[in-house]
């Protein structure tokens, strides 16, 4: 069983739709309660982060989150999921959960014929190895639409990186926390199979991997 955690930010069916399509049960919540009873937590969520950061604070989901990080539960955070991990956002100036450092920041493109926001299909580049990463290819390309990608402090940090007029982090993460700015549950074939290996994670990173929180 998967717990969604709604807070207001939307994008929580395509998301249940993916997880039933490969057989997966899941459970939407949005009390602090509900989240602390969870055994693994999809972070999901489209839009902006002010309005999702505010609704954290006043339902309270925002400290139960945490709480669950803390105590091992694997989390898999997607798109605004993945950004307002970071401590702060510049969207809005907003600060942020702060379970990874570092910010999101907002894409600033020297090339003028790329669009904002980036939308469409793109390849995700493995930096290092990550179980929810095994098997992408370089054939394998994700749906993303997004303005902000979010900007570890610590390289050791990040997973993936994806080429939009340059390299940015496409997925980050920090022991039993993944997260990825493209929206796996709108990715076909290879995003279903992220979502079939996050089902089996146990929330453990390669042995090899270093503390990635340090600053």
């Amino acid at each position: 069983m998967i717990t969604i955690i709604d807070y207001g930010a939307g994008n929580i069916g395509s998301v249940q739709r993916a997880c039933a399509e490969v057989g997966v049960r899941t459970v939407v919540v949005d009390t602090p309660a509900d989240i602390q009873k969870a055994e693994r937590i999809i972070f999901p969520g489209v839009g902006a982060a002010p309005p999702a950061m505010d609704t954290l604070k006043q339902k309270g989901s925002g400290a139960a989150l945490k709480q669950s990080f803390a105590a091992g539960v694997p989390i898999l955070g997607i798109c605004i999921g993945a950004q307002v991990i970071l401590d702060s956002s510049e969207e809005g100036k907003t600060p942020c959960l702060g379970l990874i450092p570092g910010k999101t920041v907002r894409f600033k493109l020297q090339d003028k014929s790329l669009k904002i926001p980036h939308m469409g299909w793109n390849a995700v580049k493995t930096v290092q190895p990550h179980p929810l990463l095994e098997g992408v290819g370089k054939e394998d390309e994700f749906y993303f639409v997004h303005s902000y990608y979010p900007q570890p402090d610590n390289r050791g940090n990040i997973y993936a990186v994806t080429d939009y007029g340059g390299e940015f982090c496409s997925a980050l993460g920090y022991k039993n926390l993944f997260a990825v700015q493209f929206h796996p549950e709108k990715s076909g074939r290879p995003g279903l199979q992220m979502l079939e290996r996050f089902v089996k994670w146990d929330g453990r990173v390669p042995s090899n991997s270093t503390d990635n929180r340090s600053r």
